[in-house]
């Protein structure tokens, strides 16, 4: 079990890098054939798509994983046929409701709130999206489930190849943003087509070998009530309920700013904000990583009672993420302007540079949020970092709009990182209180100075995209023989980074080499 868990982890961390590196080149063509104002009507766009999406799945693709995976464990197929039919029916409901929602929804909010009438046509064209989103999100709910984690990588290259290469295609044609939003449907329409292909061939076929392998026990049935399929759907609704919650407070934590900048400020502004926003959130993949393997630790630790293992656990936790995030973060703050102009070649994104520096110190503290959560998680206490997320994004949305008006997108990157600081600060503090640990001081200071060190050395230095890859080189060089000199690396550091050299295929030795550069200084 442990060895299909840790597969299935790694399968999904590459499925976000992936998906990750596929939405900066969407975001990157999408701003050089759009410009920054029709670039800037796509931001608009974006963070309404995602919200409707999320609206209409009702948070229930983590229940559909859940009870699939539960009732596969107790042999019981047709209970596992029953989560999922009955789960999409919702779905379905939902995504109905969310695209009328968003197509009578949208003159309003382009012209009341944005005073933009050229994004009407775009949120409208967002009602095409939702109703397969959903269903592509149902199945892959399905997949996690029943641990195809596979499937769910293949959905998503599938979504992503067929949404740049559609979108890139319509823009041309002359679509301009409209092109961009029809080309991110097909990408779901194709994807609903093959994970449902995969779902018939494959996944539907396990499905029904449970029943074979297992004997009918009493409780199973074989027909189900509509009583019983009300009762089936609450269960689901109230499970997804906190999911829905902290999938709102998130997305508006990283869209307010948006919003509101789109409120006060003209359309190039609202692209400049979003050529640096998605940059920040980079370091957002390590620390989900990091967290996906915190919380069955933690609940482990939690469940046989082992303090002393839990405290490790915790630690060892926040310290890699602070390890790997804390350079990445210094990094894009002092190379902030040749990222941004590697990315979106037309040089008026660099009025982004400002809000790209400010919002990655932001993330860096959202990222130890992100651990936290999932520590809490771990010892049965999700309410507590939904809390916090929930106050953040109230604190996020009062800055934005005292913010924007003086400082423009800089203090909309302001307000994001001010509510992220309250965030990690409330979340963190009430975990290590919770599991009586206390973060040593001196492990972080050495990581601290490490990465300070660092950025100190990159100042001088042009920046051009040139030096940027200069500095990509030299960075791990850097820091690691700092955090060597002061006594900051461990054994288990080298330990961990062998480890990853191992995956690294051709790559391997030169990994290997470097790690052993330093390995006689760990302390």
């Amino acid at each position: 079990m442990s060895s299909k868990i840790a597969k299935g982890s790694f399968v999904i961390l590459l499925g976000s890098f992936i998906f990750r590196i596929g939405g900066y080149i969407y975001r990157s063509l999408m701003a050089i054939l759009l410009g920054p104002a029709g670039y800037g009507i796509l931001g608009l766009t974006l963070p309404a798509q995602n919200i409707l999406i999320l609206l209409a799945a009702g948070g229930l693709p983590p229940a559909i994983a859940k009870y699939v995976s539960q009732y596969s464990a107790k042999e019981d197929a047709f209970m596992v046929k029953q989560i999922i039919k009955t789960s999409t029916k919702i779905m379905v409901m939902f995504s109905i409701l969310a695209s009328i929602l968003i197509f009578f929804l949208a003159e309003p909010i382009a012209i009341g709130f944005l005073h933009k009438p050229e994004a009407v046509l775009p949120l409208q064209l967002i009602s095409i999206i939702t109703p397969f989103s959903v269903i592509v999100g149902a199945l892959r709910g399905v997949f996690q489930g029943m641990y195809e984690m596979t499937n769910i990588l293949i959905t998503r290259a599938t979504e992503q190849i067929f949404t740049i290469t559609g979108a890139v295609i319509l823009v041309l044609l002359g679509w301009y943003v409209a092109g961009a939003v029809v080309g991110t449907a097909i990408g779901f329409i194709v994807s609903t087509i093959i994970g449902f292909y995969i779902f018939k061939r494959i996944t539907l076929k396990r499905i029904s070998k449970i029943k074979e392998h297992g004997s009918l026990k009493p409780h199973q049935k074989t027909s189900i009530t509509w009583r019983e399929e009300v009762s089936i759907a609450k269960r689901l609704l109230i499970f997804s309920i906190p999911v829905v919650i902290a999938g709102f407070a998130e997305l508006a934590l990283y869209d307010i700013g948006t919003y509101v900048i789109g409120h006060f400020m003209a359309s190039e502004y609202v692209g400049y904000y979003n050529a640096a926003s998605p940059i920040a959130r980079l370091p957002l993949v390590i620390s989900m990583s990091i967290a996906t393997a915190a919380l069955p630790a933690a609940s482990e630790a939690f469940t046989l009672n082992d303090k002393h293992m839990l405290r490790t656990y915790i630690l060892q936790s926040y310290r890699y993420v602070t390890l790997l995030v804390l350079p990445l973060s210094v990094g894009t703050i002092v190379f902030a302007a040749p990222i941004i102009s590697l990315l979106f070649p037309n040089p008026a994104f660099l009025n982004g540079t400002g809000a790209l520096q400010i919002l990655s110190a932001g993330m860096l503290c959202f990222t130890v949020y992100v651990v936290s959560a999932s520590i809490c998680q771990g010892l049965g206490k999700p309410n507590l970092p939904m809390t916090a997320l929930v106050l953040g994004t109230i604190i996020d949305l009062v800055l934005s709009f005292i913010l924007v008006p003086v400082y423009g997108i800089n203090g909309a990157a302001l307000a994001t990182t001010i509510a992220a600081i309250f965030i990690m600060v409330t979340v963190l503090g009430k975990t290590l209180k919770m599991t009586d640990a206390q973060l040593p001081k001196g492990d972080f200071t050495k990581i601290i100075a490490a990465s300070i060190v660092m950025g100190i050395a990159f100042i001088p230095f042009p920046k051009t995209r040139l030096f940027l890859l200069l500095g990509i080189a030299l960075a791990p060089f850097i820091y690691v023989a700092v955090l060597a000199f002061i006594g900051g690396l461990k054994k288990d550091d080298v330990h961990v980074m062998y480890k990853f050299g191992e995956k690294m295929g051709p790559l391997s030795g030169v990994v290997n080499r470097f790690v052993g550069l330093f390995e006689r200084f760990a302390t």
